[in-house]
């Protein structure tokens, strides 16, 4: 397994496999979340997109935003076919690593509140929650906003 940086070649499959990790979201959600309908293009150009790869498969992502005082996941998404296989610990790790190598202390992240297994798994992965607020882009949508110090081991 490995880590890279996504390249503008890898857009229509950084789509597709954000569409299929998301899949059951759209179900539960009866629209897509946000990372489903995002445009990677900029995120790509801004370095924001680290692809999870085994071989020459794809089997992830993470999108890791750079603010001045903290990282913010804007996605995590694991394929379907390697899903159950911690690989979005292995994502999360990542960020964390990223955070310390930028000199950031927290990591942040937010997810909408019908996603009750993900803030399972990130509280679990030692985030809290910090609060909760309307989704400004999808009215009748909750977002619960959760930070980790970058240092803490899960």
């Amino acid at each position: 397994m490995k880590i890279r940086q996504a390249l503008a070649g890898d857009l229509q499959a950084i789509a597709a496999l954000t569409a299929a990790a998301y899949a059951p979201y759209t179900a539960l959600l009866g629209a897509p979340p946000i990372p489903v309908t995002e445009d990677y293009a900029p995120r790509i150009e801004r370095g924001e997109v680290w692809l999870l790869e085994e071989g020459s498969e794809l089997a992830g992502l993470i999108v890791l935003e750079r603010h001045p005082d903290h990282a913010m996941i804007f996605s995590v998404a694991v394929v379907p076919a390697f899903q159950g296989r911690k690989l979005g610990i292995k994502l999360l790790d990542f960020a964390d690593e990223q955070a310390r190598q930028w000199h950031l202390p927290e990591v942040r992240l937010y997810t909408n509140s019908r996603m009750e297994r993900n803030i399972a798994l990130y509280t679990a992965y030692g985030y809290r929650e910090t609060g909760r607020r309307p989704n400004p882009y999808r009215p009748g949508w909750t977002v619960v906003d959760m930070a980790k110090p970058a240092d803490k081991a899960a």
